[in-house]
Order: C-alpha cells, then structure tokens, then sequence
C-alpha cells in the first residue's frame, strides 16, 4: 500500500493502484525520459548519484493511481535512517541527505509529469484507456 495513502470507507478493498499499467508505461520511455530530464537540473554530483543508486533508490519509486482522488501519485525514497551507520553513505552529513531526499522527491515529480503526458497521449489514442473517465468507471 502507498505511505501517503487513506482508505476510504466506501471503496474500502477496491482500490485499484495499476501499478502494473504504470510500470509498462515506465518501460516504454517515461522513467528515462523523466530521469533525463531530472538529470539536467537536479544539484546532486556524481558520488551523490552513485550513493542513491547503491542503496537501490531509483528502484524503490512507487508510481500508482490514487483511486479516491483519480490522480497519479509517488512515493519517493528516502535516504535510510540508518544512514550514518552504513560504508556507502559515510561520506555524508545531514544536509547533503536531506538535500538527496529533495533531489528524490524532484525525480519523482519529473517522471510524474511525464507519466501524465503518457496517460494524456494513451487516453487520447485510446488503446489502454488511461484517463479520469476511465479510472473513474473502473473502480465502479
């Protein structure tokens, strides 16, 4: 289930997240062409980058349409509590990774709003029939 996520009552076990749907749409470009994006402006340098990807960050995204509010939503990684602990983020202090966590959290806004001009283009076209009026009838 979604950190951010509240069941709601009268939907309670319905929830339909089409994450599957997403990760297709994340296969077919959206994640690269979001992360390409991200990459021109984010501040982190190549050791910072390196370290989220060590720890597995990129990975842990969790993209998911948010059945209540019939929108895309995000989950962004965090740098782990237990940061100071760990070899591979020895090297930083607690602004460089709440500065990361920020950097997380730009990624997963970009690759949002490059997944909704999928949606908006699938919609469109129709083959998988993304959009809020399909969403909105498929949890009926």
């Amino acid at each position: 289930m979604p950190r951010e996520f509240e069941w709601q009552e009268e939907t309670l076990g319905s929830e339909d997240f089409y994450r599957e749907d997403i990760e297709d749409l994340l296969e077919e470009g959206a994640w690269k062409e979001g992360f390409n994006e991200w990459a021109a402006y984010t501040n982190l340098d190549e050791e910072q980058v390196r370290i989220v990807s060590d720890l597995g960050l990129f990975q842990a995204f969790d993209f998911y349409w948010d059945p209540t509010e019939n929108r895309l939503r995000f989950d962004a990684p965090t740098i782990p509590d237990d940061w100071r602990k760990r070899d591979v983020t020895e090297s930083l202090d607690s602004g460089t990774v709440s500065m990361i966590d920020g950097a997380l959290d730009n990624l997963g806004r970009a690759v949002q709003e490059v997944l909704e001009n999928y949606l908006e283009r699938n919609d469109e076209a129709s083959d998988f029939g993304w959009g809020e009026e399909t969403y909105g009838k498929r949890g009926e």
